[in-house]
């Protein structure tokens, strides 16, 4: 079987007859911007350092000639022929580029519903150009000219075409923008939103099992994540959530999970409840009942996100269960 070569990292894929690169890569777990997926906006570009492949039909306007001849190919139409292709992929680690953050876009609150006692949860939509964004990014929210400063929330859905964002954002004693987005905000609003940020992004490519804690609005990214890698990163390595909740009031988007939970064979959402009695079993906090789940989590890569103590709790746990640190990725909420 044909295989392209990733560099710098020098990671390897599997190419099936006919299959385009672009594909493969998402097939594989590896992402790249793309848009028409039909040779005609350029935004799938790469360059091919070495090896033969069929580019196929694709607009001058989205790959000119003269960056044809300095080896840059549509990856969504790009097709390999030579038994080995190598092209130019973003970091050493096979990590994506980020998108460079553009101030001031502006969206429209089209939804706005309360999902917990204490956390709203907001659907926007663009107006004007479409923002791009890796799953388990954030953007920043606020209305300066109006006193409201902006805050950090991350994007709970996954990137589309549609320019659409979706929050979970929890109201906080004294703090002035999440009480006017609870209090003030209302549908219909024009919201200027900055973003994308942060390198929450993790490697949806990596061939260890994936442990992901969360708790309170820290769902967000870990939804964005999951989201992409099961539906459509095809991760094959087992996946689990463990989210930690007060109540059963404070279960957030729960179908969504048991959906995820029945489709993939290798992904499991499991929640702890610290206040309510738990149907499910899971009962305390999550750096309190790890070891009664996981006796050692050596091969495991971690992915953990909510409030600055939780964070570091769960941190403490999943060392003294051996995750080695170099596979500890955390968002905190301050």
């Amino acid at each position: 079987m044909k295989k392209i070569i990733l560099k710098p990292s020098g990671k390897e894929i599997e190419i099936e007859e006919g299959q385009t690169i672009l594909s493969a890569l998402e097939v594989s777990g590896y992402a790249l911007p793309n848009n028409c997926r039909a040779g005609a906006c350029g935004e799938c570009k790469a360059k091919i350092c070495s090896g033969e492949i069929d580019q196929g039909f694709v607009l001058d306007m989205a790959l000119p000639q003269s960056e044809r001849a300095e080896g840059m190919a549509l990856t969504c139409m790009a097709k390999v022929q030579s038994d080995v292709v190598e092209i130019e992929y973003a970091t050493e680690n096979a990590l994506p580029k980020l998108f460079p953050p553009v101030e001031n876009l502006r969206y429209m609150l089209t939804e706005k519903i309360n999902v917990t006692p204490s956390i709203v949860k907001l659907r926007m939509r663009t107006l004007g150009s479409v923002m791009k964004f890796w799953p388990g990014q954030h953007i920043t929210l606020g209305d300066e000219s109006a006193g409201i400063p902006n805050r950090p929330y991350s994007i709970v859905n996954t990137p589309n075409l549609d320019g659409e964002i979706i929050l979970y954002i929890t109201k906080k004693d004294g703090g002035k923008t999440s009480t006017w987005i609870h209090e003030k905000v209302k549908i219909g609003d024009m919201l200027k939103v900055n973003g994308p940020y942060g390198t929450f992004i993790g490697d949806p490519s990596i061939e260890r099992p994936v442990l992901c804690l969360a708790a309170g609005s820290g769902l967000a990214p870990i939804q964005s994540l999951a989201t992409a890698a099961m539906l459509r990163g095809g991760f094959k390595q087992p996946a689990t959530i463990l989210f930690s909740a007060r109540t059963n009031e404070d279960l957030i988007d729960l179908g969504h999970y048991k959906f995820l939970d029945a489709k993939f064979r290798n992904f499991s959402f499991k929640y702890t409840l610290t206040k309510d009695q738990n149907e499910d079993g899971l009962q305390g906090r999550i750096p309190e009942i790890l070891p009664s789940l996981y006796n050692d989590l050596s091969e495991f890569s971690v992915y953990i996100a909510g409030s600055p103590d939780f964070v570091d709790n769960c941190v403490g746990a999943v060392k003294k269960l051996g995750t080695p640190e170099e596979f500890i990725n955390t968002e905190s909420y301050v």
